[in-house]
């Protein structure tokens, strides 16, 4: 068994959500919990013994604000919960006890924000103080960013920059395209035909500074060359001033330049930071995910490995300086963009002693982990030879990174081993569908429509849905320093074609210049004529892993297999057991339980699971009104330790009854 919390717990509290005594508040104070985005609460009510008694204590509905993706977890601080709900990304407050709305906020309609593709993805808020009074804060759609009074949800006074837009706040915002370096209009935004930037996860306070990542037009909706690099912005706290920009596409004379072979950086982009950050305050560092560069699946116009396309990235917080960074994907055409927060640990691996650690989780089913301070690897990285490409153009890394700890979590690559084998028949049903397509490992690389091989795709395993993604967070318990990953598996099968071919299928395309070649988007991928999935289960997994020792602990399959799998004719009589549903789903982990939502094998009924840390077995599970999405969040409000489930367009809070009965006398 794991130790209980040891000496090092003292270096663990600036990761850990604030608490009160006798756990009568247990606050959830970013996004991922606390800095270290662990979406670990100490909070001990909740017990394996009384997990089945839970019920809706209520639910907040976001309809009016015509909320739906569910993507945002609130902040639990002061009392209070803090959110942003729909597509224009109201800000709102709720009372924690009751669900009623204290206060909301918006910005007024501007054609920048109708424009953008990550509206309705806003995932949270950030919180600090400035001369000790709450604030609230916000990155937009439109790509503002807002200061808000968090108890009356009034923009700060003094703070940021009057913006020449008829109905904005003369105060409480920054305008942040203006700090970008690109021509723009305040209403519309930059021009799509020079590129496109917004902003999905919120900012990030770390001590005196606000640091806002960003996003763009999704890599596989591209089809021209040119776009703007997702490069991140820094702001004084205090007054909304900029503090700094970290140029993550390296100009002349920065570090990594040469790894743009052409002159590629001065008129393409992207490598966003659309994933949220995480920081280490007591360092004044802050760990920056990021995605590939311009257009997914290929990358012959930019030739080169392409910093900091797919990398992790340490900042130091007052200078935007960087102090370290490791790529894990060179010159990325997978779309394996980084696609979850950076998680803090403070490890103790034999052999090595302390380290303060950051784990990064991928979509290709690997968990990078790094000293957070140096960036030297925990465990030694091996580079080893992956394909080339044959598509016209293309000239891929020769080599990739591999961690040789912790093992993958997922299936990698694809084999004829891999292929479903419940009975002879489906084997061979599953070899002859895939006949049509080109296996092969992790980085297999696209085929074009018109490759020699005369298959219909390559297939990319894990695809760029994961392995692990955005939607479902792992998490970590730092006081046993366990990491919880949640994976499915997903291939997909990747086919380019031409650079205007592709650009017809694509409503308001970014840039001016067609690529070579760019996505495919005809749905191209193996399906069994029986039904059954052509790989073996599990289709969905939870997977342990001991951080300390690089050692996977337990893996179960996440849900239930589905009625569809399991009540099969080709299955007949065959007992496949679980397989999974083949959701990645979203977590908790408290003081007492690992806590999931899935659904039930008809694929209609939501669940609630809890499940024993060490060693992976159902000790609960309840039926609940919806299926959480993107993350979930535990917390205390008045002695009573809350479940928020993220429910689509809802909110909606677990508690035991006791917390219940209260809520409706209140």
């Amino acid at each position: 068994m794991k130790r209980p919390i040891s000496g090092t717990l003292a270096a663990l509290l600036f990761l850990l959500p604030l608490a009160v005594s006798a756990q009568d508040s247990i606050e959830w104070t970013t996004l991922g919990g606390d800095y270290a985005h662990t979406r670990y609460t100490p909070a001990a009510e909740i017990t394996a013994d009384n997990f089945n008694d839970l019920e809706v204590a209520w639910e907040w509905d976001g309809a009016t604000f015509q909320g739906y993706s569910g993507r945002s977890t609130p902040s639990y601080i002061d009392g209070k919960l803090f959110t942003v709900s729909g597509a224009r990304r109201h800000v709102v407050a709720i009372d924690p006890k009751t669900g009623e709305t204290i206060w909301s906020f918006r910005l007024p309609t501007t054609g920048r924000w109708e424009y953008s593709m990550r509206a309705s993805y806003g995932k949270g808020v950030t919180y600090s103080e400035i001369d000790g009074k709450g604030v609230v804060f916000v990155s937009t759609p439109g790509f503002f960013l807002v200061a808000l009074d968090a108890d009356t949800g009034t923009p700060i006074e003094n703070w940021g920059t009057p913006v020449p837009i008829k109905g904005f706040p003369q105060t409480g915002v920054v305008d942040m395209l203006a700090n970008l370096g690109h021509p723009y209009d305040p209403y519309e935004g930059i021009p799509l035909e020079t590129g496109y930037i917004t902003t999905s996860s919120p900012p990030l306070v770390v001590n005196d500074t606000i640091v806002v990542g960003n996003s763009a037009e999704q890599g596989y909706l591209q089809a021209r060359v040119e776009n703007v690099p997702g490069d991140i912005l820094a702001y004084d706290k205090n007054t909304g001033a900029l503090k700094w920009k970290f140029n993550v596409l390296p100009r002349p004379g920065e570090y990594g330049h040469e790894t743009w072979e052409n002159d590629a950086w001065q008129w393409t982009g992207d490598i966003s930071s659309w994933a949220p950050l995480s920081a280490d305050p007591a360092q004044n560092l802050v760990y920056v995910p990021t995605n590939g560069a311009t257009i997914d699946y290929y990358g012959g116009f930019r030739p080169g490995d392409n910093l900091f396309g797919t990398s992790l990235i340490a900042l130091d917080t007052e200078t935007g300086e960087r102090r370290w960074h490791f790529q894990m994907v060179k010159h990325d055409i997978w779309n394996y963009d980084t696609p979850t927060a950076p998680i803090l640990l403070d490890l103790n691996v034999p052999g090595q002693g302390p380290i303060p650690a950051v784990a990064q989780v991928t979509k290709q089913g690997y968990v990078y982990t790094f000293n957070r301070y140096t960036g030297e690897p925990v465990w030694p990285m091996e580079y080893r030879e992956v394909p080339a490409s044959i598509v016209p153009g293309e000239k891929l890394a020769t080599t990739q990174p591999f961690p040789t700890r912790p093992a993958p979590f997922e299936m990698q690559g694809i084999g004829i081993d891999d292929l479903v084998d419940f009975t002879p028949e489906l084997r061979q049903e599953a070899l002859a569908v895939m006949a049509d397509f080109e296996m092969g490992p992790l980085f297999n690389p696209p085929l074009h429509a018109e490759n020699p091989r005369g298959k219909i795709g390559a297939m990319m395993c894990p695809g760029g849905a994961g392995g692990a993604n955005i939607y479902g967070p792992p998490v970590a318990d730092p006081t046993s320093n366990i990491l919880y990953v949640t994976s499915m598996n997903s291939c997909e099968s990747l086919r380019v074609i031409s650079g205007e071919e592709a650009d017809a299928r694509i409503p308001e395309p970014t840039g001016t210049t067609f690529a070579q070649y760019a996505n495919d988007r005809g749905g191209r991928r193996p399906r069994m004529p029986s039904g059954i999935p052509y790989v073996k289960p599990p289709y969905s997994r939870i997977t342990a892993i001991d951080m300390d020792t690089g050692e996977h602990v337990w893996m179960i399959p996440s849900g239930e297999t589905p009625d569809r799998i399991r009540n099969n004719p080709a299955l007949a009589g065959i007992d496949i057991s679980d397989t999974g549903t083949g959701n990645i789903v979203t977590m908790v982990v408290t003081a007492n339980l690992l806590i999931y939502s899935d659904v039930d094998s008809d694929g209609e009924t939501a669940l609630l699971y809890a499940i024993d840390k060490a060693t992976g077995k159902e000790v609960g599970r309840i039926e609940v009104p919806a299926q959480s999405r993107y993350g979930m969040s535990s917390w205390v409000h008045d002695g009573h330790q809350y479940i928020m489930l993220q429910t689509g367009s809802k909110l909606t809070a677990m508690a035991l009854p006791g917390a219940a009965v209260e809520s409706a006398a209140h």
